[in-house]
Formats: C-alpha cells, structure tokens, sequence
C-alpha cells in the first residue's frame, strides 16, 4: 500500500516512492494490486466526458488539491533554477466561467464532431456537456453542428468562441462556405442565436460574415474593439485577479511600460502615462483606439527582434511583461542591466518564468512574491503574476 502524496505536472498522483498513477489525488491509496482507493481529496468527475476529453485532466481533484497543485508546479519550477519566495494562495476561477475556446469540428458520414479534443490525440470529443464553458458559448454547440453540416463541413476547422460585451464572437478557420444559401445560413443562424460577429478564414485571413455592430471586449470599464480569435484572459475572474496583482506590483508607479501588451489588460487598468508595446498589428491598433483619450502611447513593436533597450527601460518608473508561453529571454536581458525599480511579470509558463526569473535575480533583481492563478479550470495549465524590485546596491 502506498499513499499519493502528490500531483505532477501531466498530472499523474505520485506516491511518495515515485511512482506515477494516472487519475490519483492527494491522500489516495495505491494498493499492491495497482487498485487506486479514494482519499479526502478525491472528488466525483462532474462532466461525462472526463477523462477521454483533453479539455481537463484533473476534473477528480477538489479544489485545495487543485490549487496546491498549481502552486507546487510554481514552486517546482523555480526551485529548479534555485530559487524560493513567498507564493500566494491561488485563486480559482469556478467552474463555467471560459469566455474563450477553441473547439474543433470534422464532418464524417453527413454528421459533424464537435467538442475538444482527446488526451493525447487528434480525435474529436464530441461535446454534449461541458463544464468549463461559459453557458452562453456551450450553448451553441448544438447548434453549430446542424450548421457546419449545412455548410458542408468535410474536413477539419477549429471553431474559436469568444464571448464579447455584445454577445458570442465566432470565428471558423477551415472552412470555405461560398453562396447564397451559405450566407443566408449564416446570417439565420447568428440572428437566432444572438451572435454578435461570424468570421470565415479559409487560409486567407478572417472575413467577417455578421457584425451588426462593432464588437468589443470591456477592459478596466474601457471598450476595445476586439478582433476576430484577439487574445483574452480566459476568465473574467481570472483578468481581474492577473490586473489587482499588476497594479500591486507597480506600486502607482509614473511611468510604466506595457511589453506585449496585446489589447490592453494591463495598461488600461494602470495609472499615470503607459508606453504599450505589442507585436500583432491588429491588436495594437485595437488599443490604440480604445486609448485615444488616456496618456496611453501604443507602439507596434516585435519585443523578441527588437527589444526595448536598458536604456530606453530606464525612462520607466516600472515594467509590466506578459510575454508568450516562450518567455521573453532577450527583453529579460535588457530588463536585468537596466535600472528600472519595480517589474511585474505575468506568465503563462513556469518553466519559461522560472528561467528568466534567475536572470533577473543573478543582475540585482529579488523575486519579492508570486501570485497564483487557476482560470484554465482543471488543467494542467498555470498562470501567475509576480513583483520583482532591484535590490539597493551595497
């Protein structure tokens, strides 16, 4: 008999001799006959599809195991690269609070697939419950099948739901659907389901087939305009959680600089002037005319070809950085010779935040603490927020 003493990061329970057992939790049994017997922290999977549906791997743990998992994956990361700092309690976002997904949809035999897909595989779980999604976005996954089936769907297309401040953005890549009765289609099905845009891209980019009205997203109380698939917090819980730590962090700094800003999470929700800086064209663009009226100057810049510069960071009584899943290992470079006073680093990686954690660490910076954060409900995905400040010199 062995006791689960942990979760890891694929999210096997792990005995305390290092076995790995798929679908066990903190404080389960594992008996010599590979028997896994429920502990206190063992729950009842709510959703019929787990676990053969990849959109959750840890539906059988309760929250504290789920939030000490997030935590510890933190913690792990950074003792990897020998260091410790304070990590907060994590906050979760409840279940069906996703307002954003990507399904993904294939015709077979006259009938369409739709949902997420398999641990481990291409092949399609078809939804018929989910409970991540946001009600209004699992509500049309039943009627999207009828759709994609009278556009003629035949092969794969992900289906990108976003919900916005006007109702449920969709966007379908893959798909081709050319006609009048395909448009006529189209136009029915977002005016009885109260769409509030349908784009196409069928490799060309994405044409928008229905938009009433200009869709947008609210950040900080403030519109943007949202582009087809934009990049948005998971959760509002989650958005919120992520911009209290930012501001925290920032300490009501001046004068901040908002790298990888994307649609202004961050730097709406700042005080005092924000130079945003953000690769994608479109997006920035999109911040740019939501901030026309707020000491907000956007540039459209690629922070991983062309960094900012130590000394141009030195302008800036403090830095927010929400790089991708890769890290930002140039402009942490430029961040660890600058002598820029307060950081926020926000990452959807530990492993990648960890890292560049040691190189600012190394260069005069302290890790003062870590904010955990789960919006991918009972994923093995983890978000954070943390405050660095230089260290006075000697």
């Amino acid at each position: 008999m062995s006791l689960i003493v942990r979760v890891a990061g694929r999210g096997e329970g792990v005995t305390a001799d290092g076995r790995h057992v798929a679908l066990a939790a903190p404080g389960d049994t594992l008996t010599n006959a590979g028997e896994v017997i429920p502990g206190p922290h063992h729950q009842l999977p709510p959703c019929r599809h787990f676990p053969e549906c990849g959109g959750c791997q840890l539906q059988h743990l309760d929250d504290v195991s789920y939030a000490t998992f997030i935590a510890d994956r933190i913690a792990g990361a950074l003792a990897a690269q020998g260091l410790t700092t304070e990590i907060r309690p994590t906050l979760l976002s409840p279940p069906r609070t996703r307002r954003r997904a990507t399904l993904h949809a294939e015709g077979r035999g006259g009938r369409v697939q739709l949902g997420f897909t398999a641990q481990a595989s291409h092949a399609i779980v078809d939804m018929h419950e989910c409970h991540i999604l946001h009600p209004q976005l699992f509500a049309l996954v039943a009627p999207l099948r009828k759709l994609l089936a009278r556009l003629g769907l035949k092969r794969r297309a992900d289906v990108h739901l976003t919900l916005s401040a006007q109702g449920p953005d969709l966007l379908i890549t893959g798909l081709t659907a050319d006609g009048l009765a395909a448009a006529e289609a189209i136009t029915a099905f977002a005016q009885a389901h109260k769409l509030a845009r349908v784009s196409l891209d069928d490799g060309l980019g994405p044409e928008t087939r229905w938009e009433p009205q200009p869709v947008t997203i609210a950040l900080s109380g403030t519109p943007v305009p949202l582009p087809p698939a934009a990049f948005l917090q998971a959760t509002a819980e989650g958005e919120a959680a992520l911009v209290a730590a930012v501001r925290e962090a920032t300490g009501g700094a001046a004068t901040i600089a908002d790298l990888f800003a994307g649609l202004g999470t961050f730097a709406l929700a700042l005080p005092g002037r924000v130079y945003a800086a953000e690769g994608a064209r479109d997006v920035v663009l999109a911040l740019k005319a939501a901030a026309a009226q707020r000491p907000i100057f956007t540039e459209h810049r690629d922070l991983f070809r062309r960094p900012l510069t130590s000394a141009e960071l030195d302008r800036f009584d403090a830095v927010v950085i929400d790089p991708p899943r890769a890290g930002a290992r140039e402009q942490v470079a430029q961040l660890a010779a600058s002598r820029v006073a307060r950081l926020a680093y926000v990452s959807c990686n530990p492993s990648s935040f960890a890292r560049d954690a040691k190189t600012l660490c190394e260069n005069g910076w302290r890790l003062d603490w870590v904010q955990p954060v789960g919006q991918f409900r009972w994923s093995t995905h983890v978000e954070l927020a943390a405050r660095f400040s230089r260290q006075p010199s000697p």
